[in-house]
């Protein structure tokens, strides 16, 4: 897997913990010689990890919505950027180009992106996968929400063929070897 989607909180405001592990992921994929494919803001995680991973050799390809544009807020450290009308469009652009996705902590439009990559594997548009890069037990209440989906049979099958989980780095590393 060498094109990694990455969906991040874009929030500047949130603890040390999750810019260390962001800034850990980032390096590792510039090691690694893996591309990093994102929202291409220049804000909260998505900045951390671009500037890590871009310092140790990545290629960078922002997908990047109009919206963003007009508010400057775009990483200066693209190699590659896609020009997007809305967010819809960014994650079609990034489900595409990406060979699997990973959710660091993040808020609502993480949870979009996250929830269309699976609502669109379980219909068959894709065999990708979501990884959830679960810091501090971060997606602990959306990983259980996903058992009642199965529980209550609002899910038609299990819904871990479509996700997997890190609780460590050294697990999501594994994941992405």
């Amino acid at each position: 897997m060498n094109k990694i989607a990455l969906f991040c909180s874009a929030s500047d405001s949130i603890a040390p913990i999750y810019k260390e592990k962001a800034e850990e992921l980032g390096a590792w994929m510039g090691e690694h010689h893996k591309w990093l494919i994102y929202g291409g803001a220049n804000t909260g995680l998505m900045e951390v990890v671009a500037e890590a991973a871009k310092a140790k050799g990545a290629m960078l390809m922002g997908v990047v919505p109009t919206k963003l544009e007009e508010r400057s807020m775009v990483s200066d450290k693209l190699d590659v950027t896609f020009h997007t009308v809305n967010l819809s469009d960014r994650k079609d652009i990034m489900l595409q180009e990406a060979d699997v996705a990973v959710a660091l902590p993040g808020g609502v439009g993480t949870l979009d992106e996250i929830f269309h990559v699976m609502a669109s594997a379980t219909i068959g548009y894709h065999g990708k996968q979501v990884i959830f890069y679960n810091i501090n037990g971060f997606w602990n209440d959306i990983l259980h929400f996903f058992h009642t989906l199965e529980e209550t049979r609002f899910a038609h099958r299990p819904l871990k063929q479509y996700y997997k989980v890190a609780n460590t780095f050294e697990e999501l590393a594994e994941l992405l070897m």
